[in-house]
C-alpha cells in the first residue's frame, strides 16, 4: 500500500538562548497545509528544534512518507548521522552524557512509524517556508 506523502518544514526558536523558546512546523499534505506552534518559558534553541520535530511527526494520524525540512543541522545530523550510535550506546554519547536525550528518545519513537527523508535548508535565507515556521516559532516565544 502506497503511503500518504506529507511534506514538514520545522523550526525552533529561543530569546536568548537560553531563555523563552518557541517552535513551529508546517504540514502540507497535497493543497492542505495545517500550522502548529507551541513554546516554553525557559529552554534553549536545539530543545525548540527537537520538539517542532517531535509534534510535527505526532500530528500525523497514521504512518505517511514525510520530506522533513529542517534549518538545524543538529536536527538533521541528530538524526541522519548520529542516533543510530547514541542509540546503540544506551542514548549516551562515545565521551559521555547526551544534552536533550528525553527528546532524542521521543523523536527516535515518532520516526520509526514513517518514512522520513531529511533535508537541511539555510536558515533566514528566504526560503519561504522556512521564514514561515520561523514566525511561527518566533510568535510562539512572544505568547509565553
Amino acid at each position: 500500500m502506497e503511503l500518504p506523502e506529507v511534506i514538514i518544514f520545522s523550526d525552533g526558536a529561543c530569546e536568548p538562548n537560553p531563555g523563552p523558546g518557541g517552535w513551529g512546523a508546517l504540514l502540507r499534505y497535497g493543497s492542505v497545509e495545517k500550522e502548529i506552534s507551541g513554546g516554553e518559558p525557559e529552554t534553549t534553541n536545539n530543545r525548540m528544534e527537537l520538539t517542532a520535530a517531535i509534534k510535527a511527526l505526532q500530528a500525523l494520524q497514521k504512518p505517511c512518507k514525510v520530506v522533513f525540512y529542517t534549518d538545524s543541522q543538529y536536527l538533521r545530523k541528530g538524526v541522519t548521522e548520529w542516533m543510530a550510535g547514541w542509540r546503540r550506546r544506551g542514548w549516551k554519547r562515545k565521551d559521555g552524557e547526551l544534552a536533550n536525550v528525553d527528546l532524542w528518545m521521543a523523536l527516535d519513537q515518532e520516526i520509526v512509524r514513517h518514512q522520513i527523508t531529511w533535508n537541511w535548508v539555510r536558515g533566514h535565507a528566504g526560503h519561504p517556508e522556512n521564514e514561515r515556521v520561523d514566525q511561527l516559532a518566533s510568535r510562539a516565544i512572544r505568547r509565553k
